[in-house]
């Protein structure tokens, strides 16, 4: 522990994810200079296929003029990892925080986002755990619940994970899900024996796990955020 930390969380809602990206492009210059605190952006996007800088297209299994069909967009990152979906009912966090100032490397900073979802899906009932050798995120058994993909940039983090409360499991038919074949995808929802609370509530316990594993002493929250995000400038 290096002190009192705050983490400052963004709640924004279902954000298109070019926006969001935009948004976590400011951020980090932002942060970098030490304009801004370390922050935690909590979202969900509407259905969206990303892939990561080694551009692995043969991953999606349908044309890219297909997706307008299924109602889903697709867009190029420069985030590690391979092609994955995001959309309703996934929470979402895109941590914006210095790596130096915590005094944690790469490797750590990727178990840390591990715990976090082993955690969440622990207060649900449902045992999760790292992937094995080349499987990256999360896992129940051999089906997939959680997914990591992040960018740092002078220590400075983007991108993030993503955690699958109860989305539409078909999109996942589309992809080779992170690049690993012959293996499923799973959700909260279908893994807990257990009444799951509002999605907000799984975010925002999300979030405090987040925190924990992250050693944060306090969280503050920015208010109106989905609506601040578009004009937010570095000041």
């Amino acid at each position: 522990m290096r002190g009192l930390r705050n983490l400052e969380v963004w709640k924004m809602g279902l954000v298109n994810y070019l926006e969001a990206h935009k948004l976590q492009d400011k951020l980090v210059s932002a942060r970098k200079v030490d304009k801004i605190p370390d922050t935690l952006l909590s979202l969900q996007h509407p259905p969206t296929y990303t892939l990561g800088k080694r551009r692995t297209d043969h991953n999606l299994l349908i044309p890219e003029s297909d997706l307008k069909n299924i109602g889903a967009e697709l867009y190029y990152t420069l985030r590690g990892g391979d092609i994955t979906f995001h959309g309703p009912h996934q929470a979402v966090l895109y941590p914006v925080i210095s790596l130096r100032d915590i005094g944690l490397g790469a490797r750590s900073y990727v178990e840390k986002l591990e715990s976090t979802m082993i955690e969440l899906a622990s207060l649900h009932g449902v045992k999760a755990q790292p992937g094995k050798s080349g499987e990256t995120g999360v896992w129940v058994g051999d089906r997939k619940i959680g997914a990591i993909g992040v960018r740092i940039s002078y220590a400075v983090t983007s991108h993030g994970l993503a955690f699958n409360i109860d989305p539409d499991l078909n999109y996942f038919k589309h992809i080779v899900p992170c690049g690993i074949a012959n293996k499923g995808v799973t959700s909260l929802r279908k893994e807990t024996n257990m009444v799951l609370p509002a999605e907000e509530i799984i975010q925002e316990q999300l979030i405090s796990c987040f925190a924990r594993q992250f050693g944060y002493s306090s969280v503050s929250w920015k208010e109106n955020a989905s609506t601040l995000s578009a004009d937010w400038e570095i000041e």
